[in-house]
């Protein structure tokens, strides 16, 4: 079966230098022969290896958070894809080896939410599917209109909801992936005195919301001063950033 990585990027919240890192994380810790696909409105800048292919259409217009147009991977015929994909976040850090994003057993997996532990919501930073395979994602997407956002707080639990009523919607590792905010960070007030822990036992860092990577690898300050996060430099060993 057909291995493939994927990630999107639109607008300009992200660079190409995004995409570039990702794609060296990629080839650093992936081992099963693979391929690498950007979805993009603009491939200006990104590495040539990395294969470009045009946003999926898809109509998301009067929702704020522009996340939902990740559901456009669920487009049936999706590019010329076959076989699995694993979605990764423009913004995440690879820090160990992750054949086994590919090796273990399931439809569909993403992340058990931080937020939502007594809930069945994942979280889309990460998740793997069978391409081609779930078309009424968008069907129901477009039959939700624009009260989608009435029942659902954002893509993910949209996204969430739609496989767990197929009966796949599976989890990966607790350990595999971690967020950045909740199991890295100091608590208060040690985290004005201590650099963010480096998890030693993950495969990937999510940052999700504030800070970013380049935050948190400088120092940063959020929620007046409460998210107070120290230059977290050991980044630098699995970043590939500006590279």
């Amino acid at each position: 079966m057909e291995n493939n990585v994927i990630c999107v990027k639109w607008g300009t919240k992200f660079g190409p230098e995004y995409v570039n890192s990702l794609y060296n994380m990629v080839e650093k810790n992936l081992t099963i022969p693979h391929r690498f696909v950007c979805f993009t409105d603009n491939a200006e800048g990104i590495n040539p290896n990395v294969e470009i292919r045009p946003l999926p259409e898809l109509h998301d217009e009067g929702l704020p958070e522009k996340a939902w147009k990740k559901l456009g991977l669920f487009t049936s015929p999706l590019a010329d894809l076959q076989g699995r994909a694993l979605f990764l976040d423009l913004d995440i850090v690879i820090r160990d080896n992750i054949d086994d994003f590919f090796k273990v057993d399931g439809k569909f997996v993403i992340i058990k939410d931080w937020d939502f532990e007594k809930d069945i919501i994942g979280n889309s930073s990460v998740f793997r599917f069978e391409v081609n395979q779930h078309p009424e994602v968008i069907e129901n997407f477009y039959k939700e209109g624009k009260d989608i956002r009435k029942r659902y707080k954002n893509e993910q639990a949209f996204l969430s909801y739609q496989m767990h009523n197929k009966g796949i919607l599976s989890y990966w590792d607790k350990k595999w992936c971690v967020s950045f905010k909740r199991n890295c960070l100091r608590k208060f007030p040690m985290n004005f005195f201590k650099a963010p822990i480096d998890p030693v036992d993950s495969k990937i860092i999510v940052f999700h919301g504030r800070p970013n990577p380049e935050q948190a690898y400088n120092g940063f300050c959020g929620k007046g001063g409460l998210r107070y996060v120290k230059p977290t430099k050991w980044l630098d060993n699995y970043w590939e950033r500006n590279k």
